[in-house]
């Protein structure tokens, strides 16, 4: 418990039987419920933005949207220092302090929603630090790689990160729930517009406690801490972390890796902001800005002197590996998506089915309460939580098939559900009564984000046996980590097209995408002659 691991070759069957299996389930169910609590405290902003609608904060739509993709951008961005984490300061230590830091947004933002008077750029600079809950997930996952033999890596990694996952579904059944009554004492807000729960609506006029969504967490981060501090182990063989410091040392160099990851990514975010809010003013395209961020966070955590700068030259190899490039597509497809979609599915909802949408003297207005519209917050769990149950079976039915076979399978699945969502939101947008339109559109997004779970395990499937037992960790990081902008992404397009009055378009972009990724796995895992056949 807690101590450090020589000779744990977990490839020895014996010694995985009698050994390392044990050590191996204690660390993974240790890690899912951190890495759960990461993911709340990343996305919540995607239900929290809702009930501020609810309550009347000042805000216009789409600066709500910000707040998502905000969080978005720092938590991908900070999965690229993450990535490399285990190997420069082992697992045991990097889980404890990264669990320990989402303390910071948390309180954060329990204070934060106490004033509806707290201006925007509070907000956002709360959901920047949520960004710590995103990075979290590219260090969980390579390090529980490292535990568990090839022979169950689809499951290992599917459970770590699809009961991981669960943290959005678990936040977006918490947080409604936990605002109906004062946990944390304080003062409460009232309901402008019908809210909701997953047990029913909550009528306008119902006292509400907003601040909970954030001091609620603590509940979970102080034992998790705790839990990882004793429970979990540094792994200190020569291809996982040989040559890790102490504790403290060990912190220091995981605070300056992030600090790196934040600065790129507002620097990124300056150079797209506008400068009435603290931007450029340069208004920079989001699709030039963001290979700007990912190649010189790569760049400034390379030129990191000492031990640190030659571990990463090491780790480094993996860029050279075409399968690092085609797997960061394709995952990208999957994971992307997934985060993507869970942080916009809420506000998406409320927006779109939310009011209703008629022409007023010659012009089409989206801002009239729909009282027949769902609630957002009784609905919006669902796509996550069938996502993420999934994803475990997803891994297991591609140790047995192959990942790439079911990689082409769900790609196909989610071409289709994407151009069907695109057409019940089209409908939708440009109608007064858009809740006839709610139930199609709800059904293939319960298909999309099926498709994405499953997806998501058949590329742990894949990586695990394409790469190498030291390169597989930092891989797994880095493709999690260009895969979450979907997180930025997903949120920022979908902000953009409802400005535009043309949803459906974010859709048609993405089925596009999907079939990119469909030829890619195809020439690279199926076609005859195929770099690695059907992996």
């Amino acid at each position: 418990m807690g101590q450090d691991l020589r000779n744990y070759t977990v490839e020895d069957e014996a010694f995985w039987t009698s050994t390392g299996k044990g050590i191996a389930n204690r660390n993974l169910w240790i890690s899912i419920p951190s890495l759960l609590c990461g993911f709340a405290v990343w996305l919540y902003w995607g239900i929290i933005t809702v009930q501020m609608i609810n309550l009347g904060f000042d805000f216009e739509k789409s600066e709500l949207f910000t707040l998502a993709a905000i969080a978005g951008l720092t938590g991908a961005t900070l999965r690229i220092p993450s990535t490399f984490f285990i190997r420069i300061a082992g697992g045991r230590n990097t889980i404890f302090f990264t669990t320990a830091l989402l303390m910071i947004p948390a309180i954060g933002a329990g204070y934060a929603l106490q004033d509806p008077n707290t201006p925007l750029w509070k907000f956002q600079a709360l959901a920047f630090l949520s960004g710590i809950g995103g990075g979290n997930f590219a260090s969980s996952m390579s390090n529980i790689s490292f535990f568990f033999p090839k022979k169950v890596q689809g499951y290992a990694l599917g459970m770590n990160a699809g009961l991981g996952n669960f943290g959005v579904t678990t936040m977006q059944i918490v947080i409604p729930l936990v605002m109906t009554f004062g946990l944390f004492g304080g003062e409460p807000m009232i309901l402008e517009n019908t809210s909701g729960t997953l047990i029913g609506k909550i009528p306008a006029g119902t006292p509400t406690y907003i601040h909970n969504a954030g001091f609620v967490w603590l509940l979970a981060l102080i034992p998790l801490a705790v839990a990882g501090w004793l429970g979990m182990n540094n792994i200190r063989d020569e291809h996982v972390s040989p040559d890790i410091p102490n504790p403290l040392g060990s912190f220091s160099i995981i605070s300056f890796m992030l600090a790196i990851g934040f600065a790129t990514a507002a620097f990124g975010l300056w150079l797209m902001l506008p400068e009435k809010v603290g931007g450029s003013g340069f208004m920079i395209s989001k699709w030039i800005v963001l290979p700007i961020v990912i190649a010189l966070t790569v760049l400034l955590l390379k030129l990191i002197p000492g031990q640190v700068g030659q571990n990463l030259t090491r780790q480094y190899k993996i860029f050279g590996n075409r399968h690092t490039w085609a797997m960061t597509v394709i995952y990208t497809m999957t994971f992307g998506s997934f985060i993507g979609y869970a942080a916009t599915f809420a506000l998406a909802i409320k927006v779109v089915f939310g009011f209703q949408h008629i022409e007023v003297d010659g012009v089409m207005t989206h801002d009239i309460a729909n009282p027949n519209g769902p609630s957002a917050l009784m609905f919006a769990w669902m796509g996550p939580f069938i996502g993420a149950l999934i994803r475990p079976i997803g891994g297991m039915i591609s140790d047995k098939m192959g990942g790439a076979k079911v990689t082409q399978i769900i790609s196909i699945i989610m071409v289709a559900s994407a151009l069907g969502v695109a057409y019940f939101l089209k409908q939708a947008y440009v109608s007064a009564t858009p809740e006839e339109y709610f139930l199609p559109f709800m059904v293939l997004f319960l298909i999309l984000f099926a498709a994405t779970g499953i997806g998501n395990g058949s590329t742990f499937r894949t990586i695990a046996v394409v790469f190498d037992k030291e390169q597989a960790g930092p891989v797994l990081g880095w493709t999690s980590a260009v895969a979450a902008y979907g997180a930025f992404i997903i949120p920022k397009v979908f902000g953009e097209q409802i400005k535009a009055a043309t949803p459906e378009y974010a859709l048609y972009g993405f089925a596009v995408f999907y079939g990119v990724c469909i030829l890619i796995n195809w020439w690279f895992y199926l076609r005859p002659n195929a770099y690695v056949k059907n992996p």
